[in-house]
């Protein structure tokens, strides 16, 4: 059975940084694309990153894109999000989902990070950044 287990939530003050990580199980980690989406209170998903384990490759979201920096940890099956200078509206549920494959990388620095391409979901964490 295929696991995403996201931690590293919680509560920080605007300008603050925060760590995520994504624990993965029951998959061949190295195969797999992981990315990063979020859901704010009353808005829709949002892609925010993803990293390919087969070649380190990297995707982000302009609205994070200089602030936030994707990480994979091959040994410990871990993808890591480290998130900074922090603003409210980076407030959301962050959640990590896995592909199989390298190549949503080169689609999404196209198109973006297309959510309905992921074959798995963890649970979301939430991130609150306050004011």
């Amino acid at each position: 059975e295929v696991q995403l287990v996201e931690s590293g939530g919680g509560l920080v003050q605007a300008g603050g940084s925060l760590t995520l990580s994504c624990a993965a199980s029951g998959l061949i980690f190295d195969d797999y694309t992981i990315g990063w989406f979020r859901q704010a209170p009353g808005k829709e998903r949002e892609a925010v990153s993803c990293i390919s384990n087969k070649d380190g490759r990297t995707y982000y979201a302009d609205s994070v894109k200089g602030r936030f920096t994707i990480s994979s940890d091959n040994a410990k099956n871990t993808v890591y999000l480290q998130m900074n200078s922090l603003k409210f509206e980076d407030t959301a549920v962050y959640y990590c989902a896995a592909d199989w494959g390298p190549f949503l990388v080169t689609r999404a620095q196209v198109m973006g990070l297309p959510a309905e391409e992921m074959d798995y979901w963890g649970k979301g964490i939430l991130v609150t950044v306050s004011s």
